[in-house]
């Protein structure tokens, strides 16, 4: 591919600083560009690569100080913002799918939109209804009576369990499971696990973004709801009527248990945890490996297992990393103590 700088620098909106004949063949991170590549700058951690990076092109801030007559700059206000937008444009690939495979097996009681294309191997069973311009790549299986809205597209190996919906303009990497079984079990008189039914379902809202290989379970009753906006990452667990609120950012390895309430425009990091029957409000951030056991009802920054407020969080890290330092300093006061007494006992 070979995109005209100025082209690129319209297309965002921005200003060329250097050469305007330069053509661009591709983007890269700004450590790992080289000739012919376009990154970008957006932090100040990163304005170090630009004596270093093989690029020949940056998108960047109009304050960044060039150092380099030899690299083209484009002048924007958000360079992260562009440089994703021009992403999504000129490099994202595109899904050629179209059609319904010979492969596949599409009972006659579902309902197809227009334009919905249905790879190889994938199993649709009586009641689902799926709507215009979705694609469902190969070895999927959709169970009975389930919803898939417009402009969908449902990657290889995934499972959507019976009457489960889904909404417009989701997509869904390979390896998920939608609707399987919550965790529900209770101990009979003899003490073993008898299993409890679950019949709910999962509902996901308009324009979620779910991960390769996450599991969502399907409610015990009602629903378990993920709502429009959300975006989770891959190897994830959300159990049995957990509700997660709009516009909210879950990472990898998280897991959440049954019941409990999440709010909107929370953001989780790796390997949260969070116990079942919680409730957290909106504007949460829950930092990597955070352990959650109560709700939370203020807004803000969270840390640790159990967590506690990031500050708080941080403040008793410090001092346990001086324990073995205080230690020192417990016994010699100690130490000067017993002496001191035994002083005053001799005089």
């Amino acid at each position: 591919m070979q995109i005209p700088i100025k082209e690129i620098a319209d297309f965002i909106d921005g200003k060329i600083i250097g050469d305007e004949n330069l053509i661009i063949n591709s983007v890269a991170r700004i450590d790992e560009a080289k000739s012919g590549e376009l990154s970008f700058i957006y932090l100040p951690a990163y304005e170090k690569y630009q004596n270093t990076t093989n690029a020949s092109a940056l998108i960047v801030k109009p304050d960044l100080k060039k150092t380099r007559q030899d690299l083209t700059y484009i002048e924007v206000e958000f360079p992260d913002k562009a440089f994703f937008s021009l992403i999504s444009n000129y490099f994202a690939p595109k899904f050629e799918l179209s059609g319904i495979d010979k492969s596949a097996s599409v009972s006659p009681l579902a309902k197809i939109g227009n334009n919905v294309a249905i790879g190889k191997n994938v199993v649709i069973s009586d009641g689902c209804v799926i709507g215009d311009n979705t694609k469902i790549f190969h070895n999927s299986t959709l169970f009975e009576n389930v919803e898939i809205g417009s402009d969908c597209i449902i990657f290889s190996n995934i499972s959507i369990r019976e009457n489960c919906r889904i909404g417009n303009r989701v997509i869904i990497h390979s390896g998920t499971v939608i609707g399987s079984d919550g965790f529900g079990y209770h101990k009979n008189e003899s003490g073993q696990y008898v299993k409890i039914p679950q019949i709910g379902n999962v509902v996901i809202e308009d324009d979620v973004e779910i991960g390769s290989n996450v599991s969502i379970d399907r409610a015990a009753m009602g629903s378990t709801i993920i709502k429009k906006g959300t975006k989770l990452d891959n190897l994830i667990q959300i159990a049995h009527n957990v509700i997660i609120g709009e516009n909210t950012a879950i990472s990898a390895q998280s897991g959440i248990s049954g019941s409990t309430k999440l709010g909107n425009n929370c953001i989780l990091a790796g390997q949260v945890g969070v116990a079942d029957h919680i409730e957290i409000c909106d504007n949460v951030i829950l930092m990597a490996q955070s352990g959650v056991s109560r709700n939370v009802n203020k807004p803000g920054f969270y840390f640790g297992t159990p967590i506690k407020e990031h500050r708080t969080a941080l403040k008793i890290e410090a001092h346990i990393r001086n324990l073995p330092e205080y230690a020192e300093k417990i016994k010699n006061l100690v130490s000067e103590l017993k002496n001191l007494k035994e002083k005053i006992e001799n005089l």
